[in-house]
C-alpha cells in the first residue's frame, strides 16, 4: 500500500509538549499529504525528536490534535501503529539475531505469519544490498549495512507512512548516499516519508516540503531550496573523531557560526 498523492497522512494541530516546566513543543502545526516526504530541520534541542514520540503515541501531549492515517493519537496510536514504518535515530537491531533473523521477528510483532514475511524477506534483503549477508550476524556488519538493515526492517508490515529519525547522522558520505537513494525509491513507489534531520543538503535532495523548526516552534515551512537560502548556513562541516572537542575549541569559534554535537560528531 501506499498513500495516495495528496491525500493528508498525518496532521498536527496546536501541539504542545513541556518537560520540567520546558516547552519543548510550542504549539505547532503539521500536514503531511500522501506521497511526499516532509521534513523536520533543525538544531539539537529543537524538538524535532519529540515530535515524532508525539506524532507516534509514544509519548502523551499536553494539549493539541493528532491524526494520524486517519485515525486520532494517542487514543488509537496503536492501530496507526500497525500502517507505520519507523527508522530511530540510534540502531536498535538485536545481536543476537541474524540479519534474516531480526526481519523476521520485527515482521512477527505485527502478525504478519512466517510464511508472509518469508516471502517479503528476499526483496527487503534486496533493497538493503544486503542480499548476500542474510545469514550474517549484526556485529559482522558496518555502520552504513546496519542503518539499511534499520530501514528494510521498517517495511516489514509495508506501511503507508514511514518516519525517520535523522536517518544519516553518524554515516560516512558513501553510506549517506546509499541511504538517500533507498529514500528515493520508497517515494518513486508512492510511499510518505517524515524524517528529522539537521543536514540542509538532505533535507534539499528528498523534501518536498520542509519545516524548520527551533526552541519548540516551527519558524519557516516551504520548498528547501527557498527556506535554505533564507535560514540556513550556506556551508556545514563535519568534525568526528578524537580531535574533534579540540577543534571546535580552537577553531570553531573562528570558522563557524555555531557547533553543534551529536553523538560523537560536531557539526560546525
Amino acid at each position: 500500500m501506499s498513500g495516495t498523492p495528496n491525500m493528508q497522512q498525518l496532521r498536527v494541530s496546536g501541539l504542545r509538549k513541556s518537560y520540567d516546566e520546558r516547552e519543548v513543543v510550542a504549539g505547532i502545526d503539521i500536514e503531511v499529504r500522501g506521497g511526499e516526504c516532509y521534513g523536520l530541520l533543525g538544531p539539537n534541542g529543537a524538538g524535532k525528536t519529540t515530535t515524532l514520540k508525539l506524532c507516534l503515541g509514544l509519548s502523551e501531549p499536553d494539549s493539541g490534535e493528532i491524526t494520524m492515517l486517519g485515525l486520532p493519537v494517542p487514543a488509537r496510536a496503536r492501530e496507526a501503529r500497525a500502517r507505520v514504518g519507523i527508522v530511530p535515530q540510534v540502531d536498535n537491531l538485536d545481536p543476537d539475531f541474524t540479519v534474516r533473523e531480526n526481519l523476521l521477528v520485527y515482521g512477527r510483532y505485527f502478525g504478519l505469519s512466517r510464511a508472509e514475511i518469508d516471502a517479503r524477506i528476499p526483496d527487503l534483503l534486496e533493497f538493503a544490498g544486503l542480499a548476500a549477508r542474510a545469514e550474517s550476524r549484526i556485529q559482522a556488519l558496518s555502520g552504513g549495512m546496519k542503518r539499511r538493515l534499520t530501514l528494510a526492517r521498517a517495511l516489514v508490515n509495508d506501511p503507508d507512512l514511514i518516519f525517520l529519525d535523522e536517518p544519516t547522522t553518524g554515516l560516512d558520505p558513501q553510506a549517506r548516499h546509499l541511504i538517500w537513494s533507498r529514500l528515493r525509491q520508497l517515494l518513486n513507489q508512492g510511499k510518505t516519508i517524515f524524517l528529522t534531520t539537521h543536514f540542509m543538503d538532505e533535507a534539499e535532495r528528498l523534501c518536498h516540503r520542509l519545516a524548520i523548526m527551533d526552541h519548540g516552534r516551527i519558524i519557516a515551512e516551504g520548498a528547501p531550496r527557498a527556506l535554505i537560502e533564507r535560514h540556513i548556513e550556506p556551508q556545514v562541516v563535519e568534525v568526528y573523531g578524537e580531535g574533534a572537542e579540540r577543534w571546535a575549541a580552537e577553531f570553531g569559534a573562528r570558522a563557524a557560526e555555531r557547533c553543534e554535537r551529536t553523538g560523537e560528531t560536531l557539526f560546525c
